[in-house]
This record gives structure tokens, sequence and C-alpha cells, in this order.
């Protein structure tokens, strides 16, 4: 177990705390020496060195996280990104980015239950990324809602991958609370590796996410002929949805949906947009700009002209359309009315995926400075560079399955000063946010 103030010396990482300890994995919050910025790091449990089997637990370790890294390749917004796998002592370590959020289960613990709109948005997000991940031949083995990470309340981003599990049947891989309401009886009986075991898992989610309760354990409604309490007994939800979740925590495999792309079908409801308060949805302005035409673009889902209107308006509000760029007092003085019905828009429209308040969370996962190491990172993370370099605009992405946070680029009022300063895509909205707060 590596300690805080641990210094590794493969990588310039400096251990700050341990994150969790599970009966594989270590993890741990780690901060970069020369960058700054923070990272998860994941390790088989040294404990286990004395196992016989522990040359094939780091074997599955190793394959899982190279398959985890090629699929961050794709670059899914629900998946938590791979960066670096390396030896440190022989110990193998996992580098994964550090999402700014709270859990699915803190969120609920700390504010009750959700609606029944917002909970199956969340698990259809991490149902579409599990369905990429079963693709690949992996399974998660642990997606409760300890490893559910909201990073605005409504955008999820699946962590912590059982890795290795499999072999390991009767030790979960996480010391989560109620990590027994979770998992299938088979996980712990036999140590299961079927999508089956995600469904469940991901219906058990759902189940405490729409409810509040914690669904009856799975192994004491095999042993113990204890019944499972229909959700729809304890909330108002719809028949659909009760009946997906019913399906899904089906008690044997076979009752269940076999795929995970069977289950997000059964949740397949019309999305619903991320509630806005009322005092965005009126299209304030402290320098009266008129924000209608942007957002019957951000509607139709015209998100290139939409781009192009933000970028007008911006400057708008901020007094700029003769100079066409901002200064750097301009950031400072960048009317907050105007920035907050920009971005909740984008909020709104892109549920959930894009806008200047997105950005900014991954700014903050990324370094939160103001530079240019962290305007890479940013850039890397949300799609505006490829293969080390900035895209030029017309290749950008203005579809929604453009990565979380690609929009808006306001390409045209990101310069912060007259022949100098820092030129970047999206950076406006960030550097206002970082010197204003929604």
């Amino acid at each position: 177990m590596w300690i805080p103030g641990y210094q590794l010396r493969e990588r310039p990482y400096i251990i700050e705390t341990i994150l969790g300890q599970g009966g594989f994995g270590m993890t741990y919050k780690a901060k970069h020496l020369q960058l700054g910025h923070q990272v998860v790091l994941k390790t088989p449990n040294a404990g286990l060195q004395n196992d016989p089997e522990y040359p094939k637990y780091v074997q599955r370790f190793i394959q899982e996280g190279k398959t985890l890294a090629t699929l961050c390749q794709n670059s899914h917004p629900h998946i938590v990104r791979v960066s670096d796998l390396f030896e440190e002592n022989g110990l193998h370590c996992l580098v994964m980015d550090l999402i700014v959020g709270q859990s699915l289960w803190e969120f609920v613990q700390n504010n009750g239950r959700l609606s029944e709109a917002e909970a199956v948005n969340i698990i259809r997000q991490i149902a579409d990324a599990l369905v990429m991940v079963h693709n690949a031949g992996i399974i998660h083995r642990d997606a409760h809602p300890g490893n559910i990470l909201l990073r605005n309340n409504t955008s999820a981003v699946l962590i912590d991958f059982g890795l290795a599990a499999e072999i390991m049947p009767k030790v979960m891989s996480s010391k989560h609370p109620a990590n027994l309401n979770f998992a299938p009886y088979e996980q712990f009986l036999e140590g299961s590796g079927k999508p089956t075991v995600d469904v469940y898992c991901l219906a058990a989610s759902l189940y405490y996410a729409i409810t509040g309760k914690l669904p009856t354990q799975a192994l004491t409604r095999k042993l113990k002929n204890q019944a499972l309490i229909p959700p729809n007994k304890l909330v108002r939800i719809s028949n659909k949805i009760n009946d997906a979740i019913l399906k899904g925590l089906g008690l044997e495999p076979e009752q269940r949906p076999q795929t995970m792309a069977e289950f997000l079908r059964l949740l397949d409801t019309q999305p619903q947009p991320v509630q806005i308060p009322q005092r965005y949805t009126e299209l304030k302005s402290e320098r009266g700009v008129d924000y209608h035409q942007l957002e019957q673009l951000l509607k139709a889902g015209k998100w290139k002209e939409a781009d192009q209107e933000t970028a007008n308006k911006m400057l708008e509000a901020a007094g700029r359309n003769h100079e066409g760029w901002l200064r750097y007092e301009d950031i400072h003085n960048f009317p907050r009315e105007d920035l907050c019905t920009i971005d909740q828009l984008w909020v709104k429209y892109s549920q959930g995926r894009f806008g200047f308040s997105v950005q900014k969370n991954i700014w903050l996962e990324v370094g939160g400075k103001v530079d240019w190491e962290t305007e890479e990172k940013l850039g890397d993370r949300v799609g505006w560079r490829k293969n080390g370099r900035w895209r030029v605009y017309d290749d950008l992405l203005f579809t929604l399955q453009a990565p979380v946070g690609h929009l808006p680029c306001c390409r045209r009022a990101v310069t912060l000063g007259q022949g100098g300063g820092l030129v970047g895509f999206g950076l406006c909205g960030v550097f206002l946010l970082s010197h204003q707060e929604l």
C-alpha cells in the first residue's frame, strides 16, 4: 500500500490520499509533480501477492487496462478515461481521470430520490457506455451507485471497473456500504462474469435512484425466498419503467435481459431535457441582448449555427461587436446574467452534454489552471485537439455524438488580447467561469 506523500519513481506522481481498497484493487488520488493536475491511480492489491492465483489476477488487470485504454480512444462520454499503464516496483498501475462530482449514491443520500425522468436519463447513459464495454469483451461487475459519478448532476460517468473480479468469485471488488444490495447472487456464489451481472447491478442502481430505497439482497431472495418489493409499491412511476426494473432484477440470470442493449431498449423513453431554473428560461440579459434566435437554433439541433450565434451574442453582450474579440478586462466584466443564459441554453438543449459549465467541470478535472498546458489537456478531453494538434474549425463535430464539452467553441470570441494572448477553441467561456460562479 502506498501512503500519502509517496512519490512514484516510474512516473512523476505523488500520492495524495487513498480513495478505496477492494478485494482486488487499490485506488489513490495522486498529483502530477510538474503539471499539477490530479488523477486516480489504480493498482492490484499487493496484499494478494502470496495468493497462488495472483499472477493470473495481474494478467487480467493488464489485459483489461489495455482494453479500457483502447476504448478511451473512442472517447465515450460516460466512461472514465484511462491515460497510462505502467509498472512501479513490480506493481502494475492504471492512470485514470479524476472526475469532479459526487456519486449517485451520495447524491441520493444527501438530496433524496430522483424523479423518474432524471433517474432513467442517468442510468441510460451508463447502460449505453456498458453496451460498448460489453462489445469489447469486458464486464464491469460493479456498476453500483457508488461507481456512477455525476459531473453536473445530469452527466454520469462510470468508474472503477471490477478488474479481474471474475476469477475472484467470492470477493467483491468494492467495499461500498450497500454492495450486497446491488449484486446478483451468482456473482457471490459462482463468480459469474456474464453481461447479465451488469444488467442486474444497473437495474438495482435504477431502483435505488428512483425510490431512494435499497432493493432486497439477491442472496436473501435466493436463500430465504424473500420477495422483492416492486418499485411502484414505494413511489409512483410508469408501468414501463417499473417493468424494466423488475426484469433487470430477475433473480435468475435467464430471467433478465441477456444483453445490456436489450435492457437499454426497455428504458427507451423520450429523453428529458435538463430542467432549467425559470430565471434562465426567460432569456435574461443585463445588456438587452436578444437570445431567442440562439434558443431556436439549439432547439432545432443546428449546432454549428448556434455556435456562431453564441460568438456573436457574446461579443454583443461585451460591447465588442466592432472589434470581434475580447480583451482580458472583458472577461472580468462580462455580464453574469448573460453568461448564465447562454450556458443554460446549451446545457438544456444538449441534454447536459454541452455548455460552458460542462466545460468548466472538465477544466477543473484536468488541473483548473489558466495556462497553455491545461488548455491543451482540456482540448484533448473535449475533442478540440486530435493527435496532438488543434483541429481547424470546420473539422470540429457539430453533432450530439461529439465528446462531452465539445461545444460551444465560440472561435471568434476567444482572443484575449489584440496581437497576442491566449488563443484557443472554446476557452472564452472557461476563462469567464474561472472568474465568475454560475
